[in-house]
């Protein structure tokens, strides 16, 4: 049995589209659901050998990210705190809500004016909560989801992106700031929990943090931590992974996390990844865990 996301949910491919650019990653370049379907087929595939029980339920057709399930809510035990999403996506929360509710979880509700992008930025290892915010999540949303999930924050910032003038850049379809690591699953990675007699383990890309947020990873010592390079991560998408604590379900372009992680005795399974990231997720971002 997985340690560490042995159930999920994943929705489906096939209506991810490009049509609102809401982060750094979207192109003009069409995307070929057929391909990306396949792509997510594939990860089903891997974390279904891998041990992973997974829920597939339809995808929601008002909605270009509804592939994207890890920004759904953030569930811990029988009870999920719903995300609150940029407009393109807010068709979703309707959605997640009644897909939870099905499942026989309590859902609550932030504040309307509260920003919160479920599991995609608040990434929970053991009794810790690794949050970040400043983009698509408030830091009194995720603090609203810890307190009634009972998760201990470890509150962190990811670097913003900037123009050429050296100044943040206002995404022209949310309205919000934008970073390349806009959600935290970006940046950083669970590999194993934290327990009561162990560390856990987490994988992060220093370059990607705000240098407060960085201090504060240096001097963590909740958990043992991996160096991503910001290649690896802002290219290869190598911290959107998803982790059983015994395998690892990861990018295929990232090959020193690959190597560092099979030298801590990790099984690592890489599937391509074409399609999927041209609406700015991949891997972690295509499931919700039911029980971290």
């Amino acid at each position: 049995m997985p340690t560490l996301n042995h159930t999920v949910i994943m929705s489906s491919a096939r209506y991810l589209d490009n049509e609102q650019p809401i982060n750094p990653y979207y192109t003009a370049d069409a995307i070929d659901t057929s391909v990306a379907q396949a792509e997510h087929d594939a990860i089903r595939t891997a974390l279904t050998e891998a041990g992973v029980r997974v829920y597939q339920v339809d995808a929601p057709t008002t909605s270009q990210d509804g592939v994207y399930t890890a920004n759904w809510a953030l569930i811990r035990g029988e009870t999920a705190v719903l995300a609150r999403l940029p407009q393109a996506r807010q068709s979703e929360e309707d959605w997640a809500e009644q897909v939870l509710r099905e499942r026989g979880l309590t859902v609550h509700r932030v504040p309307d004016e509260w920003r919160f992008s479920g599991q995609g930025d608040a990434l929970p290892c053991g009794r810790y909560l690794f949050c970040g915010s400043g983009y698509r999540s408030d830091e009194r949303a995720q603090a609203f989801a810890a307190d009634i999930l009972g998760y201990e924050r470890v509150q962190l910032q990811t670097i913003p992106q900037l123009d050429v003038d050296g100044q943040p850049v206002i995404n022209r379809s949310s309205g919000w700031a934008d970073s390349f690591y806009y959600d935290i699953d970006l940046a950083l990675a669970v590999i194993r929990p934290a327990t009561s007699d162990t560390k856990g383990l987490i994988a992060y890309c220093p370059a990607a943090f705000t240098p407060s947020s960085q201090q504060r990873l240096d001097v963590f010592d909740g958990v043992d931590k991996i160096e991503v390079s910001e290649h690896e991560a802002q290219v290869a998408f190598a911290c959107n992974l998803v982790s059983t604590g015994e395998v690892v379900v990861m990018s295929a372009q990232a090959p020193g996390l690959k190597a560092e992680l099979e030298r801590r005795g990790l099984r690592v399974v890489t599937p391509e990844i074409t399609q999927l990231s041209k609406g700015g997720g991949y891997i972690r971002c295509t499931t919700l865990s039911l029980n971290d």
